[in-house]
């Protein structure tokens, strides 16, 4: 392939979506690798793996390298996406694959240095002398530069488009693509679902806590299980209503709000301020007074 590449006079340049994609590749793919990997040890002893977990992170890492870049000057994302490494560094503007120096650089700035960067806490926490303290302090200012460096290169990234990354721009290496830039195809239909569901989703957040839930669902209850109305006598109470209508079930501290039901105090407490035009949900009457039951309508209900 580079050979082919090579009998060309240029090389065409990559899109930004194209290397930002790829990045992301990479990323899904590491993860995939190390949680494949570490499923393996569900049935060891918890923690088995987390002393040495910097350390099989490279070691994956190592592996991922060896089989990509080093032997088809690619990552796994740039292979999807039709993208190959260039040597900038080289005058002429042809194809020209990356140097071996070039090669085990990526490998220790980006593996090695995401090693360093999780190790470093692991060396220096339980050391108190003030060698360690300096190097510690030192390894973190530098892993503060760089990011703000990377923040920098990104920027300038965005405007230029030719190095995605810190270390393609220390090395001289850039994204090209291996064939001539085909037409990027683009699935309308699956962005239609997407943003069909995002606009239903907000309209449902917007709506939902405008709809009084639950006075709905007991007008609901009302229609499905109609009950005739009582007499408002103290015997009509006594022998009918041995349940709250709102909760089922023998009423605690029972009340009425006019009419002919029964409701435990704190049921129908919470429901009155929670809704101020609450109605009972078997009959539809609105709330008029809240009282107790008489003392004589209670003992009649607990000897019956």
């Amino acid at each position: 392939m580079a050979s082919s590449i090579g009998n060309e006079k240029s090389v065409n340049p990559v899109l930004r979506i194209s290397q930002l994609d790829a990045l992301e590749l990479n990323k899904a793919l590491e993860q995939l690798v190390w949680s494949q990997f570490a499923s393996c040890f569900h049935g060891f002893k918890p923690g088995v793996l987390a002393h040495f977990e910097p350390e099989v992170k490279a070691f994956l890492c190592l592996i991922l390298w060896r089989f990509t870049v080093y032997s088809k000057n690619a990552t796994v994302g740039q292979t999807i996406l039709n993208i190959q490494y260039k040597n900038n560094l080289s005058q002429t503007e042809k194809y020209q694959p990356l140097s071996k120096h070039q090669k085990i650089w990526y490998l220790i700035l980006t593996v090695g240095g995401r090693w360093l960067e999780e190790r470093c806490y692991d060396l220096f926490s339980n050391r108190q002398q003030q060698s360690f303290c300096k190097i510690k302090s030192y390894i973190s200012f530098g892993t503060g530069l760089l990011k703000l460096c990377g923040l920098l290169n990104f920027l300038i990234f965005l405007r230029k488009g030719t190095f995605a990354t810190l270390t393609e721009r220390i090395l001289g290496i850039r994204s090209v693509f291996c064939k001539p830039q085909s037409v990027r195809q683009v699935g309308f239909e699956y962005m239609n679902r997407e943003l069909l569901w995002h606009g239903f989703a907000e309209f449902l957040i917007y709506l939902l806590p405008l709809i009084n839930v639950q006075k709905l669902k007991l007008k609901i209850s009302s229609w499905c299980l109609p009950m005739a109305g009582l007499s408002n006598s103290e015997n009509s109470l006594a022998e009918h209503c041995r349940e709250c209508s709102l909760c089922g079930e023998w009423p605690t501290m029972p009340h009425t709000i006019g009419c002919p039901h029964v409701f435990c105090y704190y049921c129908i407490k919470s429901n009155y301020l929670f809704d101020m035009y609450f109605t009972c949900p078997k009959c539809d009457s609105e709330v008029h007074t809240l009282q107790p039951l008489k003392y004589k309508i209670e003992m009649t209900e607990l000897h019956v």
